[in-house]
């Protein structure tokens, strides 16, 4: 084989050797570097930039596209233990030209995590108003979104609030009474029963308890690697 053909396939293999261990010493040592990066992909891929605002010491960390014109604005509200980014999935199918806003909850991702802070759903809708007023989202009323604990502080600021919401969509909201408790409601309820209250189920602390956590919350069975 000629020297110089057989420079170009070491050269070769050197480039796509330093980007695949470069992947794998991330995987196996900072995983979470590459869920960020992953979500940072993303966010660009749709046009969804992160801003902050402040309301006196309190700083929220949202993202968003596109500017508020003559149709609504969308307010999106994750579920606990969630963050902004859960909502790509959703912002993907919508028009880009549609002024739509994604903020962390309070003490989730980006926004103020505080011990002294109220995270009650009165709370939160509280804060939730505040960073309405920051950002002027109010000006016109805006459609909002929730899901889960979000859906639960969703309909508590639409009753509170209703001149700021043109529409309300909840999506599993949490806080709705049923005559009849759901598979998941059960399952909670015999995990406090035969733990107590030092385990929280919703916040996994191990792999196993992770794993724990997916059977429980998740019609879809997947496993997340243990490295993850």
């Amino acid at each position: 084989m000629d020297l110089d053909v057989l420079n170009m396939f070491v050269i070769a293999g050197g480039t796509l050797a330093i980007p695949i261990l470069a992947f794998v010493a991330s995987f196996l040592l900072w995983p979470a570097a590459l869920i960020r990066i992953y979500y940072w992909y993303w966010r660009r891929a749709l046009g969804m930039q992160v801003r902050y605002t402040n309301y006196d010491d309190y700083q929220f960390c949202y993202s968003y596209r596109g500017r508020p014109g003559y149709r609504p604005s969308i307010l999106m509200l994750h579920g606990f233990s969630a963050h902004k980014d859960m909502w790509l999935a959703i912002v993907k199918f919508l028009p880009k030209n549609l002024h739509l806003v994604c903020v962390d909850m309070p003490g989730h991702e980006g926004t103020t995590r505080s011990a002294l802070d109220d995270y009650s759903i009165n709370g939160q809708v509280k804060r939730i108003h505040q960073f309405v007023e920051c950002i002027k989202l109010n000006r016109r009323p805006f459609h909002l979104v929730g899901t889960s604990m979000g859906g639960n502080v969703a309909g508590v600021y639409a009753a509170q609030y209703p001149d700021d919401v043109c529409s309300l969509t909840l999506i599993c909201p949490a806080g709705l009474p049923s005559t009849t408790d759901s598979k998941f409601i059960k399952q909670l309820r015999e995990l406090q029963e035969s733990e107590g209250i030092d385990r929280i189920p919703l916040i996994p602390s191990t792999p196993e308890e992770m794993a724990d956590m997916l059977k429980l919350c998740s019609y879809v069975r997947f496993k997340v690697p243990q490295q993850v």
